[in-house]
């Protein structure tokens, strides 16, 4: 999710007692807005998508057409919101786990599309929540409650609040986080390497330089600027980036970037740049940071990778090249046009683009790297792109082109690989304590 710029063309459980009650859950309304018992609410913009072909086939060649019909037997069996509550978070965790499994080679395949995709989790994902916003139930449901299902669902259908580090001395913890497919207007049938990273790595152990293992947790997120600024990406991270038994040894929040390779993300940027998200809402300006959470005051333009960026792009990880990428776009201190700085950010400077541009990468690695900050400046963390998930040749045209194709199942395979080694190397800087990140801000 690269440097899609302006003019481009445009809690869980365990967080409840830290994060006061102010920061929100991403999508949630006020009390008082109820809608007549009963009644379901319209189909979001992604949910509206779901009747093309494409997702059909997706579901349908992964087996995960079935979610759907199960989950919605399972709603009319429901007599309260409080069971409603706990079907819906349960479930949700269900489809999360299975997609692990099934992209780790365990249990059914369920068809013929192949294990390593991201997309049926994300399309089975949101045939249930469209079937929460469809349900009619016979006890009241208002507005603000079923909207408190649907981020239940959401939650734990993106391993959102299942991340579970081990505690001791002897595993290094490790979080990392990936993305839905986006820019499904022009390609409805777009992947996201970075999501497949996630499903391929969740609940893995890799074995760093020093024979030391290394435990990894993951969780995915929306392409959906509100429930960033809702707080989605703290109410996640945070437990896992404060200090305690289960405290991560290091973090990297990962996207989708530029074609053939990856990049270690220097500099992240304080600036939303407004470029449609997956609902096609558009929102241009400073990154809010949610009331509630601890943070740096004042806000800083911009934040600095802590991820062993020199050891990362030294080693040798995979087909790709990998690049420490140290570019930004600032408008410089008193004022002016922006600039693009190749070498990071100048003193006093406004940020206009990190190094990650000014969509939800950039923004992302802005928030986890701000959190971090606030709670523990030397905690190994930062952003990492991937190269572009392409289709094979023959097979480019959206209009009529296959869901899948070797090239293309062999490029995500190899990008995924990839990013495990990548985190080899980073997590073997952090054991032997030669990491070169410091967090920082300006």
């Amino acid at each position: 999710m690269r440097h899609i710029r302006t003019r481009l063309g445009a809690l869980g459980v365990a967080l409840a007692a830290a994060v006061p009650l102010s920061l929100t859950a991403p999508g949630a309304a006020t009390a008082a807005a109820t809608a007549p018992s009963g009644s379901g609410t319209a189909a979001s913009v992604e949910e509206g998508r779901l009747a093309q072909d494409v997702p059909q086939e997706i579901l349908r060649r992964s087996g995960f057409d079935r979610w759907q019909r199960e989950f919605a037997r399972g709603l009319t069996r429901l007599g309260s919101y409080g069971e409603s509550r706990r079907y819906v978070a349960r479930e949700g965790r269900a489809l999360w786990h299975r997609a692990v499994r099934r992209a780790q080679g365990h249990g059914p395949a369920g068809g013929g599309l192949s294990r390593d995709d991201d997309r049926p989790l994300y399309w089975a994902r949101l045939t249930m929540t469209k079937e929460v916003r469809d349900w009619r139930p016979d006890f009241g449901l208002s507005t603000a409650r079923r909207k408190a299902l649907v981020a239940a669902l959401e939650r734990g259908s993106r391993g959102q609040d299942t991340i579970g580090l081990p505690p001791g001395g002897k595993v290094l913890r490790i979080v990392v986080t990936g993305f839905d497919p986006f820019q499904l207007d022009a390609d409805i049938r777009r992947s996201n390497p970075s999501g497949a990273a996630a499903l391929a790595l969740d609940g893995t152990t890799v074995r760093t330089a020093s024979g030391r293992p290394a435990r990894i947790e993951a969780a995915v997120f929306p392409v959906r600027w509100d429930d960033f600024a809702a707080g989605t990406v703290e109410r996640t991270l945070l437990p896992h980036l404060r200090r305690g038994p289960r405290q991560a040894d290091l973090f990297t929040t990962i996207s989708q970037g530029k074609p053939g390779r990856f990049d270690v993300e220097r500099t992240n940027g304080a600036w939303r740049g407004g470029y449609p998200d997956n609902a096609r809402v558009s929102r241009t300006g400073t990154v809010p940071v949610p009331a509630g959470v601890p943070t740096v005051r004042p806000q800083p333009q911009w934040t600095t990778t802590g991820l062993p960026y020199r050891r990362i792009v030294a080693a040798t990880t995979g087909p790709y090249p990998v690049v420490d990428h140290t570019t930004v776009t600032e408008i410089p201190a008193g004022g002016g046009a922006p600039v693009e700085r190749p070498d990071g950010p100048t003193p006093g400077s406004t940020a206009r683009a990190g190094g990650g541009g000014d969509y939800l990468s950039n923004e992302i690695g802005y928030r986890a790297t701000l959190l971090r900050d606030a709670v523990r400046p030397g905690l190994a963390g930062g952003h990492l792109h991937t190269p572009v998930l392409e289709f094979g040749p023959g097979n480019t045209d959206p209009a009529g082109g296959r869901v899948t194709d070797p090239v293309f199942v062999h490029n995500r395979v190899a990008i995924t690989a990839q990013v495990r080694r990548i985190v080899t190397v980073a997590a073997s800087a952090v054991a032997d304590g030669g990491h070169s990140g410091r967090g920082g801000r300006g």
